[in-house]
């Protein structure tokens, strides 16, 4: 079939050359797998269909995430950014819980974003799964998930706009949601394959990112719910997996089925490390799990796979990946723009996924969580330059050193023998961190910016009835739409005054278009 292709794009020195691209693209991003959860990464609990990912594409032992820990693992791979320069630092929670961790309530839709990139490139674009970048609990007034790129989207209850199917009370979870618990991969596989389907005629993006394989483990027994004292066990562990590996099997069985498997990129990777981790059964002995900048939380599985493009059954034991460069990698493959609002972390790493020779990174990869833990597990900055990695607080104390090469168990530290190391890797890393740490997380929050207020002028907000409009702007056409991105009301040019009294109650959206350039203001109804 059409593989879409564009110009050729000539690599680097040293590099294969190659051509840009425009397949259809799926990041599957587990929820708390752990590095050896997987058979093909030196696990024994039955993954076949995940392995036969690995089996026709490549994979890479040293991938890792951007944080150990939900948010901010997934602002890293969605921005391209260390996830602390948008003050992003730890799982997303009410907002009391977000202030005492130091972190914004929602990631900044200023951002840039991997979705909105592509989909400026042709791209149809689609999230389906967990979001967990802002909304949920108290925060009700994230930006919506379409202001980050997405054309459509299916979220859970940590999101701007849950599914009802899946939220059906005020929870992640519940026993009577429609769609139940061990049902929802194979929810969000519909949907994917659903979007596909009525996307044939441009390339697609698509965020698969399920709950599986994040505690509670939820298992059918007889159309209930098991015991909550079996949630946790390996045993009910071991059938979430299994559910989750036979639905990667249908997926890819989808995609034959729409005669589309030749043109699609498929990502397998975690957003960070598992737990529990079963006495180091799921990171294959590696120190730490979720919550901790050891391996164990940070190095995920990755394999990347797209039949006829990328030779079968590879092994990268040598390249240093990061969820960063994802943004760079798929802009390069595809011949997309890099954003340049903000500068990107990551680096292109497209030859190598597409199996090319092992490349150098051209700077260290730094990592920071939890600097505001009482119970810290690890030193909250990481640094990785070559074999060397590097872990140290703030204010320089805890320093551990270990050689990656000869113990990525990180049982020796070795800190005090290699005191030139030391030197250099230690000032590094807390510079980094002094620098990124909420670097761009106060210009704003969201689309409640000052760019809009220096334009006009929206009074009373909250509003009960009549919204008043003022500006010196003489051509501009509002508009009134729902947190989901969906036109509510069209108010018309040059208005300024709106009848909202008929509108339920709620968080809307304004957007006020003038000479060209889009204006956002979130409206609360009372």
């Amino acid at each position: 079939m059409n593989k879409r292709l564009l110009l050729p794009l000539l690599a680097g020195a040293g590099l294969t050359a190659f051509a840009t691209e425009k397949p259809n693209i799926i990041i599957i991003y587990v929820d708390d797998m752990g590095y050896s959860d997987l058979n093909s990464f030196g696990g024994n609990y039955g993954t076949p269909n995940i392995d036969n990912l690995a089996t026709e594409g490549i994979r890479f032992s040293q991938y890792y995430s951007a944080c150990p820990i939900s948010s901010p693992s997934r602002t890293g791979i969605t921005t391209g950014m260390y996830p602390t320069r948008w003050g992003i630092t730890t799982f997303l929670q009410a907002k009391a819980g977000n202030a005492a961790a130091e972190q914004n309530d929602f990631l900044d839709n200023r951002a840039p974003s991997l979705a909105r990139a592509l989909k400026e490139n042709g791209y149809a674009t689609g999230h389906f799964g967990k979001w967990h970048m802002g909304g949920g609990r108290d925060v009700y007034d994230a930006p919506s998930i379409n202001l980050y790129g997405f054309d459509e989207y299916v979220s859970t209850w940590e999101s701007p706009d849950p599914d009802e199917d899946i939220t059906a009370t005020n929870w992640i979870w519940s026993d009577v949601d429609n769609v139940k618990r061990w049902n929802r991969t194979s929810y969000f596989v519909d949907k994917t394959l659903d979007f596909l389907s009525r996307n044939r005629n441009k390339p697609c993006y698509i965020n698969l990112w399920p709950d599986d394989v994040h505690t509670p483990f939820v298992v059918n027994t007889n159309g209930s719910s098991n015991p909550t004292s079996e949630r946790e066990t390996e045993a009910s562990f071991t059938i979430v997996l299994n559910e989750l590996d036979k639905q990667v099997g249908r997926l890819i069985q989808g995609l034959k089925d729409l005669g589309i498997d030749s043109t699609t990129m498929v990502i397998f990777t975690s957003d960070n490390g598992p737990n529990p981790r079963y006495s180091g059964r799921r990171t294959a002995n590696m120190r730490g799990q979720k919550s901790q900048l050891y391996e164990g939380g940070i190095r995920m599985p990755f394999i990347v796979r797209w039949p006829g493009r990328i030779p079968a059954n590879q092994l990268n034991s040598q390249t240093l990946l990061h969820a960063v460069d994802i943004l760079p990698t798929l802009c390069a493959l595809t011949g997309t723009v890099v954003p340049t609002n903000f500068p990107t972390d990551g680096q292109d790493m497209s030859s190598v996924i597409l199996g090319g020779p092992h490349i150098e990174r051209t700077k260290p990869l730094f990592w920071e969580f939890g600097k505001n833990n009482s119970n810290r597990k690890s030193p909250h900055i990481a640094v990785r330059d070559g074999d060397w990695k590097l872990l140290v607080n703030a204010n320089g104390s805890n320093t551990e050193l270990y050689n990656m090469k000869t113990d990525w168990l990180e049982v020796n530290n070795v800190a005090a023998s290699n005191p030139a190391v030391v030197n250099v890797l230690k000032p590094m890393a807390i510079s980094w961190f002094n620098t990124a740490f909420r670097q761009y997380a106060d210009l704003g929050t969201g689309v409640d910016n000052t760019v809009f207020d220096e334009q006009f002028r929206l009074f009373p907000n909250p509003v009960t009835d009549f919204l008043q409009i003022q500006t010196n702007n003489e051509n501009y056409q509002v508009e009134l739409l729902s947190m989901d991105g969906k036109r509510q009301l069209s108010a018309g040019r040059n208005v300024n005054k709106i009848d909202l009294s008929s509108f339920s109650k709620g968080v809307y959206l304004l957007k006020v278009e003038s000479n060209g350039i889009s204006y956002y203001k979130k409206i609360v109804k009372e």
